[in-house]
């Protein structure tokens, strides 16, 4: 059984695991499916809003997506709740990929 197989399983066991559910986006783009992996991130992200690292991942799939402005709306939402955490390391990453947009 594959990674993915092995992560969506999990995930029926326990769909609240966002750590477990961020995994399988990230095996998911892995293997080239971005609208699974975005699908995913979203989830994520309307259940915990705080989940900080999926911001940055689905902001990317959006990019690649062809959606610029979903992009940037992702990427300041993800920016205002590191601020709110207080993670600059995020922050930063995520205000460079907003940069890189609007640049």
């Amino acid at each position: 059984m594959d990674r993915i197989a092995k992560l969506r399983m999990f995930m029926e066991k326990f769909p609240d695991d966002h750590f477990s559910r961020h995994a399988l986006a990230m095996e998911l783009i892995k293997a080239g499916d971005d609208a699974a992996a975005a699908t995913e991130l979203a989830r994520i992200l309307e259940k915990d809003p705080t989940y900080i690292g999926s911001y940055y991942h689905l902001g990317k799939l959006r990019e690649r997506q062809g959606d610029p402005e979903a992009a940037m709306k992702i990427y300041e939402k993800g920016i205002a709740e590191a601020v709110r955490q207080g993670d600059r390391h995020a922050g930063n990453e995520l205000r460079s990929a907003l940069e890189a947009i609007t640049d």
